[in-house]
């Protein structure tokens, strides 16, 4: 194994923002004690939005974090938007759920993944949806309007509209009709 490219790790900063750092913030926007926000200028949050205590909403140098009206979020998520994040409007996220957009390739075997590129991939959550409790998205899905993700799910292919997953990976457990 090949140590050579690692980099001198960096801070990412303290996580401490003000409100005029957002690319767009709306009214009644809740951000409970201890929410950590980077990178807020790639952040654009709609109306009556609520956060979570302990969350942090992890924008990145470039792609956008953007959060519909009305969508809630539950305490200690962790939200990671480098490839590019949508939640639609009205969508429920239970605490502890883990959003992400990155992975390190494995295109350089002799050399540690962390030294790999990064592959970077949006993730679309549709209106109306909720995440439960402890679920993880894997970048690059796409959950389809109205739908459900049970307790502790891992979400690794696209979700149909309207539709109850659960499970490791997520499976169909039933349509909402």
């Amino acid at each position: 194994m090949r140590f050579d490219k690692i980099k001198k790790h960096e801070s990412h900063g303290t996580g401490l923002f003000k409100r005029s750092q957002f690319n767009k913030i709306g009214s009644n926007v809740i951000f409970e004690k201890n929410v950590l926000v980077f990178h807020p200028e790639n952040i654009e949050i709609g109306n009556n939005i609520y956060v979570g205590h302990n969350s942090i909403l992890k924008a990145y140098h470039k792609n956008k974090l953007i959060i519909g009206d009305d969508s809630w979020i539950g305490q200690s998520c962790y939200i990671h938007s480098a490839g590019g994040i949508d939640i639609g409007r009205a969508v429920g996220i239970g605490p502890c759920v883990k959003i992400l957009t990155s992975t390190h390739l494995e295109s350089e075997p002799d050399y540690p993944v962390l030294c790999n590129e990064l592959s970077l991939k949006k993730v679309i959550i549709g209106d109306g949806c909720d995440i439960g409790i402890g679920s993880i998205i894997l970048p690059g899905i796409t959950v389809g309007k109205g739908s459900v993700i049970g307790a502790g799910s891992v979400v690794t292919r696209d979700i149909p509209e309207y539709c109850v997953y659960a499970g490791n990976p997520a499976k169909l457990l039933r349509k909402r009709e």
